[in-house]
């Protein structure tokens, strides 16, 4: 709950998304202005929580006291009806000015694709259609559909909220792998890689902090996030 309110009420909150978009048309600035490449530039960019804000589809799991559903999820992208996060239109639409392709990786299901490009386009965002949305069919591993965009594209920037977002290395790790791998790819933050602020869920906890199993009990669940916290 904590976590929501911040994200729907904290000026912070906004802040942050405004100062990575801000700081991601600094760096395509600066990268168009030294490109050379032979390829067509390219933006790979998430969607939920980077450039849709979802976070109503939380404050309904916290009005009727329940956990993730697929079947309440689907309910919730089928109503069209999430938000441009702070700062993400603007920024799409000047990459666009600039002849920047944007492409949309999203782990939505593939059968979402239809309300996905509906909600992209209700709110401006260009390049929404079914050659540049790639949403997950059997697999949630990103990077087989980057390599899709590599063969055409050079990718300049990649922006998410999760670190899957950015690296393959990133997969199925655990706490203390997804610090060291962020520690050896600290000079790619705010350079190639742009991260959106997620305190609601993300594989930091589900694959992190309760180490990828999905079958905890509440009550299981409130034990383990007690234990790992650090006190004094």
């Amino acid at each position: 709950m904590q976590s929501l309110l911040w994200v729907q009420n904290a000026a912070e909150y906004k802040a942050l998304t405004y100062q990575a978009y801000n700081l991601a048309k600094l760096r395509l600035d600066e990268i168009l202005a030294n490109n050379q490449s032979d390829k067509p530039i390219a933006i790979v960019t998430d969607i939920d929580e980077t450039l849709l804000d979802n976070s109503p589809y939380s404050g309904k799991q916290i009005e009727l006291d329940e956990n993730y559903t697929s079947a309440r999820w689907a309910e919730w992208v089928k109503e069209i009806k999430a938000a441009a996060i702070p700062g993400a239109l603007a920024f799409f639409k000047y990459a666009k000015s600039k002849n920047v392709t944007v492409f949309y990786i999203s782990n939505r299901s593939a059968e979402q694709t239809t309300e996905t490009i509906e909600n992209l386009k209700l709110k401006g965002f260009p390049f929404a259609d079914e050659t540049h949305v790639l949403l997950k069919t059997n697999s949630s591993e990103k990077g087989s559909r980057r390599s899709v965009v590599k063969k055409t594209h050079e990718i300049v920037l990649l922006l998410g909220d999760n670190l899957s977002d950015f690296s393959t290395i990133f997969e199925n790790s655990t706490t203390v792998q997804r610090n060291k791998n962020t520690d050896s790819l600290r000079t790619s933050f705010g350079e190639k890689y742009i991260v959106l602020p997620n305190p609601i869920y993300g594989d930091w906890e589900t694959k992190g902090v309760l180490e990828g199993n999905y079958n905890w009990t509440n009550a299981q669940k409130d034990s383990i996030r007690r234990r790992k916290i650090t006190s004094y």
